[in-house]
């Protein structure tokens, strides 16, 4: 387990609450304006989890990573870049 798994967990729970909250709006019949603003913070808050969780892997990859290993921990970082 990474450094930061522990604190991402329940973000993205906070954020499948919200989550739900919206669906929840969206069957009401709430205003667009308001499910818009809702849906951004929830992406904000995912977004913020992808990256804090991304960012620990790289952290991660070359500090675990003998001299040998750079070249593969590169690759991984390189595949990893796209999704931040």
């Amino acid at each position: 387990m990474h450094r930061t798994h522990p604190d991402i967990v329940p973000r993205l729970k906070r954020a499948e609450g919200h989550l739900r909250s919206v669906i929840a709006m969206i069957e009401e019949g709430r205003d667009g304006l308001a499910l818009a603003q809702q849906l951004h913070a929830v992406e904000a808050a995912v977004a913020k989890a992808k990256q804090a969780l991304i960012l620990d892997h790289i952290e991660h990859l070359f500090e675990e990573a003998r001299p040998a290993e750079a070249p593969q921990a590169l690759r991984d970082m390189k595949a990893l870049a796209k999704y931040l």
